[in-house]
Parts: C-alpha cells; structure tokens; sequence
C-alpha cells in the first residue's frame, strides 16, 4: 500500500500541470536563495515539458507505443475458450454516497462493454470484475470498482449469477495475484485499456497468472483529428500523453514488476 501511495504520488509530482506547480515554487526558494540562472531554468523546464507534452504527434507517438505492443499481443493470443472474463477496474468510478450515489462511466468504460460483448460470444462461462477502492464502504452499494462494475454488466444483459466480484485489489499487481488465487493455472482473457495492457501482462507474468489479451478503449487515433490540429497544443493531447508517460515510466522503473517480467 505505502509503496503504491508513494509511486502515484511521485508519478503525479513530475508530470504536468503539478510539475509546473512544483517547479514555480522551487523556483521561488532558488530566488530567495540568489540562484536566479538555476531558477529560471527549472521553470523553462517545466513549461517546455507541458507544451511539448500538448502537441498531437507526440500524444500519438507514446500512445501508439503502448497501443501497438498492444494489438501485438491480442494477435498473438487464442481467442477462444476461456475459464473466465478478467475485467480490471479503471472504467468506473464507485458510487460515494452521499455525494455521488450511484456509479460514475469514465473515459475507459469501453472496458465493461468489451467484456459483455465477449461474455455473449461465449468465449468463458463466467466474468470476474476485479478492482476496490479507498472510499469503499460496506454498508453503502457499489462502493467498490467491481461491485459497480458488477451492477453496469448487469445492465447490460450479463447474468448476475455469472458475475463474480474481487473487490479487494487497489492497484494491477493487487488485480492479477487475487484473480489467479481464484483461477489458478487456468488461462483468462484480460480486458483492459490498450495503454494499460502492455504493463498488465507483465504484471500477470510475474504472477503466474494464465492471460489472454483483450485491449480495448484505444486512444490514439490520428485518422479522426484534422491535419491542422496537429500544430495546435490541446488540454486532450497533455491528458493522453501523461496517461501514456505514467505507463512507460512504470513499465520501465517499477521494482516491483520485476526484471524479468519485462
């Protein structure tokens, strides 16, 4: 838990907009403390990183990296039969009574409707939702990931006796490890974003979790924006690029994925 906190917080701490903010404040106490040259620098630095960031082309370049590493592993997978659907939390908000009392869709919700597009096709008899949440309350309804994802399949024609709920896991490591305690040695089909898959089935390597990949919520998309837009920095492409800089980053400098998981 503390090593999550920690690696959500730094990951936040040098990514814009709170780069920016960190920055502008060290370069307050860099002037206090006469290093007016170090200041300025680090708060160019800053601004650079968030313009750079901004720009269209390079949203699609990170994204696509993760998204083409991505279909790679779908293509390469079977597509049928499986023990059960493994949807990962990240497509819905929980309901937080009594300030938002019922679930919330968000900007990865194609993760849900994947599954139950999949779960009709007969692929695996059964769905696990797996994900918690910190604000999760035992008296109050989906108040965790998977109990709102459970009621949003529901919704959408998924039996419920064929849904079944981890609602313990806060992060993807915590995802894999209780899913396969549920599955064991039998291979699943992974739902989740595109972004996300690359790390994901890292993940359920050093788990030993059996895994298909079935990415969704794909966010690259260069055929659907007009050329000129390219040139024009966008609050969209910071968003997409952090996404996809935070994957990297924790691709690439996370400990506990493992070397040899990647």
């Amino acid at each position: 838990m503390t090593s999550f906190i920690a690696l959500k917080v730094l990951s936040s701490l040098i990514l814009p907009p709170a780069s920016v903010a960190v920055a502008a404040v060290l370069c307050l106490l860099l002037l206090f403390l006469e290093r007016r040259r170090l200041a300025l620098a680090l708060l160019a630095l800053a601004v650079a990183e968030t313009v750079i960031l901004s720009f269209p082309p390079v949203s699609d370049a990170m994204m696509e990296h993760l998204e083409d590493r991505a279909r790679a592993a779908a293509a390469s997978g079977p597509g049928c039969c499986f023990d059960a659907i493994v949807v990962l939390g990240g497509g819905i908000m929980p309901a937080i009574p009594p300030a938002r009392v019922f679930p919330d869709l968000n900007d990865s919700a194609d993760r849900m409707w994947l599954a139950a597009r999949l779960f009709r096709q007969g692929i695996a008899p059964r769905v696990i939702v797996s994900g918690g949440g910190f604000m999760a309350r035992e008296e109050d309804a989906a108040t965790t990931e998977a109990s709102a994802m459970r009621l949003f399949l529901i919704d959408l024609g998924v039996p419920s006796d064929a849904i079944v709920s981890e609602g313990r896991s806060i992060n993807t490591i915590e995802n894999m490890r209780y899913v396969h305690r549920m599955v064991g040695d039998r291979r699943v089909a992974l739902v989740t974003s595109a972004y996300h898959m690359p790390r994901a089935l890292l993940i359920a390597a050093r788990e030993k979790l059996a895994v298909s990949a079935f990415p969704t919520d794909y966010r690259a998309v260069r055929e659907a924006r007009p050329v000129w837009e390219n040139w024009i920095p966008s609050a969209d492409s910071l968003s997409i690029a952090c996404l996809a800089l935070r994957e990297i980053l924790s691709i690439t400098f996370d400990w506990r994925i493992g070397a040899e998981a990647r």
